[in-house]
């Protein structure tokens, strides 16, 4: 494309629907990131991958009290989905990349991606594996996995789930394709159906700086 001082928006910008959303859930260090790799080499169109760590990177570093750097953390993650909205709502494709460590954080999702299509993805991993990787990659906070690990996956609906320690990304996001390919996505009509927005507060996750 050359480059001029302006371009008017052309008709095929909007597209008159919005993108879709491959929401890959998982603990830390289950493999999420290298599926979306993947699946932004193999997917056709023009797909973004937008994950929480990204959102918590850019994140300005200032010493404070708990308590204040935690109502921080989570107007964060409240951002972050809106920010995924957003992009889905212009007609962008996204991979997004979450840990769903809180109730709430499912809630709001499911409030705020009302009317774009999401497919649900459960990234699964064995926890001594999980546990291998924290040690192996040095840059991940030991025992995050662990205390992750019976809460991520608790609301149990999926629309596909891989097992990122039995497969490689690669194979996981073939998988993931063959579902998006398949119909539909059903996991969020689901879950918003059984009142999954109203249920019990699940364990709290408390975010490490």
């Amino acid at each position: 494309m050359s480059i001029t001082a302006s371009h008017e928006l052309t008709p095929e910008t909007n597209l008159g629907r919005p993108g879709r959303l491959i929401f890959l859930n998982g603990t830390s260090s289950s493999g999420k990131s290298s599926i979306a790799a993947e699946l932004l080499g193999s997917l056709d169109g023009t797909w973004f991958h937008l994950a929480i760590d990204q959102f918590h990177r850019i994140r300005a570093r200032r010493e404070m009290p708990d308590e204040a750097f935690l109502s921080v953390f989570q107007r964060t993650v409240l951002g972050f989905h809106r920010a995924v909205a957003g992009m889905a709502s212009a007609g962008n494709d996204v991979v997004v990349d979450h840990i769903l460590g809180e109730q709430w954080r499912l809630t709001d999702c499911l409030t705020v991606f009302d009317g774009l299509p999401v497919l649900f993805v459960g990234v699964r991993c064995a926890l001594p594996e999980l546990e291998r990787r924290e040690r192996d990659r040095g840059n991940r906070t030991i025992g995050r996995a662990a205390v992750q690990f019976p809460i991520v996956h608790e609301h149990g609906v999926y629309d596909v789930e891989v097992e990122s320690d039995r497969h490689t990304p690669a194979e996981c996001a073939a998988q993931i394709r063959d579902r998006l390919e398949a119909g539909p996505p059903t996991a969020f009509d689901q879950l918003r159906a059984r009142g999954a927005s109203t249920a019990g507060d699940a364990p709290t996750v408390h975010p490490a700086r």
